[in-house]
C-alpha cells in the first residue's frame, strides 16, 4: 500500500493501560497510522484514524524524538510502582517504515538500558528479527507476540494484502525460538485457516493466543462490523467463519496438538 510519511514530535509516549490492556501499566506506540492497512483492523474506527481525514494505511506519522521522551517517562513511572507495557496496540511497531527510522529499535534501546518489568512486542513482521540483540538482553522481561491469523496464503490476500507472508513470520518465530526468546502465536483475529494449521505452529512455539472480533475489537463485534469485513467472508463462501463460534473450532484443532494450558483465549493471552 502507498502511504506518506509524516514526523511529528510527540509530547508523551507511554499511554495508561486501559480495557483491553488493563493487565499492563502502560501501552507503547513508536507510530500513528500503519501502512499494513488490514481491512480488519479495529483502529479504523478510533479518533486517531477517523478524525484524519485520510484513508487507513495510507499515512504513518514517525515520532522523532521518541526515545528521549520515552526515557524520561519510563523513568518517571518505574519511581511509582511495577511497569508492564504492551508495544503496541494501535500500530505495528515494525511496520515498513521502521526499516529506515528505528523509532522502535530506539525505544527498545532505552528499555535494555532501564528494563521495564515487563514487555510485549506484538507484531505480524518478520523485521522485528533485526532486533533480536535487543530482545535477547531484556531476557524473560519480555514476549513476542507474532500474529499469524491462518496458515493460508490465499486468505491473507484477501483480507491483509499489504502484510508479510505467511511463511515470513513462520520464519521469524523458528528464529526466536533458536535465539532463546519468549514468544507466541497470535491467532487474532481467527480467519479461516486449515486443519494442519497447529502442527504447523507445533515446532515454532510453546504459546499460543487466539481472539477475534467477538472479544477482541473493544465493542463485542460491531466495530468489524461497520467495516464491512463480512462482505469478504460471503465472496468466500466462508461465512460460517465469521461466528462467535468460528474461533471454538479452532481453539478445538489447538488442543489436540498443544497443551490445553498453553491455548490462551483473547484478553489472557496477552497479558503478562
Amino acid at each position: 500500500m502507498v502511504y506518506t510519511p509524516e514526523y511529528k514530535t510527540p509530547k508523551s509516549m507511554l499511554n495508561k493501560g486501559t480495557g483491553f490492556l488493563s493487565g499492563y501499566t502502560h501501552s507503547l506506540n513508536p507510530y500513528a497510522g500503519c501502512s499494513f492497512g488490514c481491512s480488519y483492523c479495529y483502529v479504523r474506527q478510533m479518533p486517531v484514524s477517523t478524525f484524519r481525514g485520510k484513508p487507513w494505511g495510507t499515512w504513518v506519522d514517525i515520532k522523532q524524538g521518541a526515545a528521549d521522551v520515552f526515557r524520561k517517562e519510563l523513568r518517571k513511572a518505574k519511581s511509582k510502582g511495577p511497569v508492564t507495557i504492551f508495544m503496541s496496540s494501535s500500530t505495528d511497531p515494525y511496520q515498513p517504515e521502521e526499516a529506515k527510522a528505528c523509532v522502535t529499535r530506539s525505544l527498545l534501546e532505552v528499555m535494555t538500558e532501564d528494563p521495564p518489568d515487563f514487555l510485549l512486542v506484538q507484531t505480524r513482521s518478520p523485521l522485528l528479527k533485526r532486533d533480536i540483540d535487543l530482545l535477547l538482553r531484556l531476557g524473560e522481561r519480555v514476549r513476542v507476540s507474532m500474529t499469524v491469523e491462518t496458515d493460508r496464503e490465499d486468505i491473507r490476500l484477501r483480507f491483509t494484502p499489504g502484510t508479510p507472508p505467511i511463511e515470513a513470520r513462520l520464519r521469524t518465530l523458528k528464529q526466536l525460538k533458536e535465539a532463546g526468546i519468549p514468544a507466541q502465536a497470535t491467532i487474532a483475529p481467527v480467519l479461516p485457516s486449515s486443519e494442519e494449521f497447529p502442527v504447523k505452529l507445533r515446532p515454532l512455539v510453546n504459546r499460543i493466543c487466539i481472539d477475534d472480533y467477538f472479544m477482541g475489537d473493544g465493542s463485542g463485534g460491531k466495530r468489524t462490523r461497520s467495516l464491512g469485513v463480512e462482505r469478504i467472508y460471503q465472496e468466500l463462501g466462508l461465512e460460517e467463519w465469521y461466528s462467535r463460534e468460528a474461533y471454538r473450532m479452532v481453539y478445538e484443532r489447538f488442543i489436540r496438538v498443544f497443551a490445553e494450558s498453553d491455548v490462551y483465549i483473547s484478553q489472557k493471552g496477552f497479558e503478562p
